[in-house]
C-alpha cells in the first residue's frame, strides 16, 4: 500500500519561504514511471497543480508558480520537498502531496499537470499566511 504524508509548517508569514515535505512509504520514488506531484487547493477554490519531480529526478512546474517553486527530493529518505517562496495570503491553502503514473491503463502517456490522474494522495497539510 503506497502512502504519502505531507510535514510543514502550518502558518507562515508574507514573504517568508515554506518547505513542505513528502514522506512516501510503500513505494520508492526512483522507481520507474511515476511522477510524484504538489497540488494545493485554496479555500472555495479547486485543486491547482503546482509541479512534479520524475522518478528520473527531472522537475516539472506550473508556469505561473515556476519562478517561485522548487521540488527535490532525498532518496535515501524516500522524500521529496517543495519549496515555495515570497508567500502571499493568496498562497493559503491545503498542501497535497500525490502520485502519478506515467501511464494509463491503455499505455497512453497521461498528462501530469493535471490532479484527476494521480492515484495515491497524502491526506493533505493546511498552510495558512497571515502577519
Amino acid at each position: 500500500q503506497v502512502q504519502l504524508q505531507e510535514s510543514g509548517p502550518g502558518l507562515v508569514k508574507p514573504s517568508q519561504i515554506v518547505s513542505l515535505t513528502c514522506t512516501v512509504s510503500g513505494a520508492s520514488i526512483t522507481t520507474g514511471h511515476y511522477y510524484w506531484g504538489w497540488i494545493r487547493q485554496p479555500p472555495g477554490k479547486g485543486r491547482q497543480w503546482m509541479g512534479a519531480i520524475a522518478d528520473s529526478g527531472k522537475t516539472y512546474y506550473s508556469p505561473s508558480l515556476k519562478n517561485r517553486t522548487s521540488i527535490s527530493r532525498d532518496t535515501s529518505k524516500n522524500q521529496f520537498t517543495l519549496q515555495l517562496t515570497s508567500m502571499t495570503p493568496e498562497d493559503t491553502a491545503v498542501y497535497y502531496c500525490a502520485r502519478a503514473p506515467t501511464f494509463g491503463t491503455a499505455g497512453q502517456i497521461l498528462d501530469v499537470t493535471h490532479p484527476i490522474h494521480y492515484d495515491y494522495w497524502g491526506q493533505g497539510t493546511q498552510v495558512t499566511v497571515s502577519s
